[in-house]
C-alpha cells in the first residue's frame, strides 16, 4: 500500500505545484477557487471511510485525473506563467 501511495504522489506532485501557483495567481479563473475546494472535500468524504477499499481506489484513480483535467482547461496564457515561473526567466 505504501508503494501504491508513493506513486501516486510522483505522479501528482506537479499538478499540484500547478495547482498552488495557480490559487496564487491574480489572473485566476474564477472557478479554480471552488473546483479545488470541491476536490478537496470529495477526498475526505464520508464515503472514503465507510467503503474503505473503494474510498482508497477512488483516491488513487479518480482525484488525480480530476486534478490534471481541471488543470488542462486553464487558458494559455496562465499556463505559459507558470512555465516562465518554473524555468525561472
Amino acid at each position: 500500500m505504501k508503494r501504491l501511495w508513493l506513486l501516486l504522489w510522483r505522479v501528482s506532485r506537479n499538478d499540484l505545484r500547478m495547482l498552488w501557483f495557480f490559487l496564487k495567481h491574480p489572473a485566476r479563473p474564477c472557478w479554480l477557487i471552488p473546483a479545488a475546494a470541491g476536490l478537496g472535500l470529495y477526498v475526505v468524504s464520508p464515503l472514503n471511510f465507510a467503503t474503505p477499499f473503494v474510498g482508497v481506489l477512488d483516491d488513487l484513480i479518480l482525484v488525480p485525473l480530476a486534478l490534471h483535467w481541471m488543470l488542462r482547461l486553464l487558458p494559455q496564457h496562465l499556463l505559459q506563467d507558470y512555465a516562465r515561473a518554473v524555468s525561472g526567466a
